[in-house]
């Protein structure tokens, strides 16, 4: 039987621009053994003993060295198979917002980033989940739905 595990954590990043929201990707380093060259949002995983919003905060500033301004729970999980080591994976999402302009300082698993509008960052995105998680974080965060004064968890 497969096994269900929850070990790693999504982020969808965005600033606002002119009053527009602008959604933050980064391309995996070519020499990355999973996914080399890929535009993604900010993935990763928990290490051991943290909860999921504590390796959310980790992984956004080990990966763009950002530190939000606030901090949403999305209510959405992603989800996918790994054959390899038959396990089904449950990943929370989260949404930070940062201010503008933020230099984003980059470690060595991606070697680009962009600031897009949604359509131009959904384009980019391979994974449905990633393109999912980004158009919920759009409709009701960004545009500053009612939801998002349920969600909010910090900094």
């Amino acid at each position: 039987m497969s096994a269900i595990v929850s070990e790693i954590v999504e982020v969808v990043v965005f600033r606002f621009s002119r009053d527009v929201p602008e959604y933050l990707l980064l391309k995996r380093a070519t020499g990355e053994s999973l996914y080399p060259g890929v535009w993604q949002i900010i993935t990763g995983s928990m290490h051991g003993g943290e909860s999921a919003p504590q390796a959310a905060l980790r992984e956004l500033r080990e990966e763009t060295g950002l530190v939000p301004e606030r901090l949403w729970v999305m209510p959405m999980t992603g989800s996918f198979y790994d054959h390899a080591t038959d396990r089904v994976h449950i990943a929370p999402f989260f949404l930070a917002q940062v201010s503008a302009p933020s230099e984003v300082r980059l470690s060595d698993e991606h070697t680009q980033y962009v600031w897009l509008g949604l359509e131009d960052a959904r384009r980019l995105l391979i994974w449905p989940a990633q393109r999912e998680g980004l158009q919920i974080a759009h409709d009701y965060f960004a545009s500053g739905d009612r939801a998002s004064q349920f969600t909010l968890i910090g900094p």
